[in-house]
């Protein structure tokens, strides 16, 4: 009981986790625990109702300092979200795939279209496909087009510009290329006690993509 006094009093907004995690709606906050990203109260707070960042419509937790655009074309699995970082530019115009479990961090860019080369008007889509247990990491940039596979590793700073579907490997530079594969007997499958896709409990989110997704 002293460590629960103790975490309440450590900030105000603890109370609220605590008071609002007894409610369906919130029930996020008491199921994610062992989630590598998770969002509290106060999190939630700041992106649904006051709206900081503009990112209200974003079904998954969203730092306010991040940018995500047609959140409509973006289906994210369990446990990651992007943009939940400080400083990302993420947009699914093309259409954006993310598998579960696969972290981005801070600055990240993933783009699904670009600019025609002659007429800056129009735009040329190219869907996104990022696999399971992958890890981008930070200021990497992943253009239109680009299909990475399961345990794909992409180092800081990289600019992927072509596939990658086999996955297993860690890429770098700019443009990223084939630095290391990865041992797949290494690589250790894992999952959460509760599945959720952002705020969405897991068993829920088929009934949510069918109705406001278009991917």
């Amino acid at each position: 009981m002293p460590g629960k006094i103790t975490y309440l009093l450590n900030n105000p907004f603890n109370i609220l986790n605590v008071f609002f995690s007894r409610f369906s709606y919130f029930d996020f906050i008491r199921n994610t625990p062992d989630y590598q990203c998770k969002a509290d109260f106060f999190f939630w707070f700041k992106q649904k109702v006051l709206n900081f960042g503009g990112n209200r419509k974003a079904y998954w937790p969203v730092h306010w300092t991040s940018k995500v655009y047609d959140v409509d074309k973006i289906l994210v699995g369990v446990d990651a979200y992007p943009g939940i970082m400080n400083g990302c530019y993420i947009q699914g115009r093309g259409g954006i795939e993310i598998g579960d479990y696969t972290q981005i961090a801070p600055n990240v860019v993933i783009v699904s279209a670009n600019h025609d080369v002659y007429d800056s008007r129009h735009h040329i889509d190219g869907k996104v496909v990022i696999g399971k247990y992958c890890w981008i990491g930070a200021g990497a940039k992943i253009m239109p087009g680009v299909v990475l596979g399961d345990w794909t590793i992409v180092g800081a700073g990289a600019v992927v510009t072509k596939s990658f579907p086999d996955g297993h490997c860690i890429l770098g530079g700019v443009p990223a290329k084939f630095i290391k594969e990865l041992d797949r007997d290494k690589c250790i499958p894992f999952h959460n006690k509760i599945s959720y896709n952002g705020y969405i409990r897991s068993d829920r989110f088929d009934a949510y993509r069918k109705k406001y997704l278009k991917v």
